[in-house]
């Protein structure tokens, strides 16, 4: 596992390619170019990794803690704290197997004992698990949902950010088992709770050969009063 230093991380920045149209590859016109650089490459070079790819070691409990406090710094308007995370460790890892599998028979009871199978696999990939759930319900201010769904996707950022700079590879998963009553139940979590998605983190046993290609900011920006832009469907 390598750590990802601010010289090996500017040295990876100098060495890759902006496509035409991004964002200008020479960051000196910033009032700190050495900080932009750093968390640029930092950035653009992490990768989602699946978890069937992540080994042990996962991060120990010092790391766990860092890797906690960079999700505590998310943008959060009204200071409502509208997310949490729930480690699954070892010792239940079987009950939310259980949850996997049941989730798939709900849906589909047809489902092959292959398949059922595969999806029990699903909780014993990385060595750190942890359930994202975000909290929806009534709270003073009133910040509206999508805004603290904002707050959440921050802290999600946050972690992946923090352990690519440890030198771990993560990745996010979800699926229909995320809204079942049975992962609602195993969560304990309240009525205006929700398992989002499931946040991987350990060490990389393998890693893409590429990048994927990432959208120009003229595929996604545009100004108030100019051409009508693409909408998101």
């Amino acid at each position: 596992m390598q750590v990802l230093t601010a010289n090996r991380v500017r040295d990876d920045a100098c060495d890759s390619q902006t496509p035409q149209g991004g964002i200008a590859s020479d960051p000196t016109a910033t009032s700190d170019a050495e900080g932009f650089g750093f968390a640029r490459a930092l950035i653009e070079s992490r990768q989602n990794v699946s978890p069937k790819r992540l080994v042990e070691p996962g991060p120990s409990p010092q790391q766990f803690e860092a890797l906690m406090s960079l999700a505590a710094a998310a943008p959060d308007h009204g200071l409502l704290m509208p997310w949490r995370f729930i480690v699954v460790p070892a010792s239940q890892r079987r009950a939310l197997a259980e949850v996997f599998a049941l989730a798939l028979i709900d849906r589909d009871p047809g489902a092959t004992l292959e398949q059922i199978e595969s999806a029990r696999e699903k909780a014993y990939r990385a060595p750190l698990l942890m359930v994202a759930v975000a909290c929806l319900g009534p709270r003073e201010p009133d910040i509206p949902r999508l805004e603290r769904m904002i707050s959440m996707g921050a802290a999600v950022q946050n972690l992946l950010l923090g352990a690519h700079a440890m030198g771990f590879g993560a990745g996010l998963t979800s699926g229909q088992a995320m809204k079942s009553k049975r992962m609602h139940a195993l969560c304990g979590l309240g009525p205006e709770e929700f398992a989002v998605c499931c946040v991987n983190i350990g060490t990389a046993g393998k890693r893409k050969s590429a990048a994927r290609l990432r959208p120009v900011p003229a595929e996604f920006v545009s100004e108030l009063g100019a051409a009508l832009p693409s909408r998101c469907s």
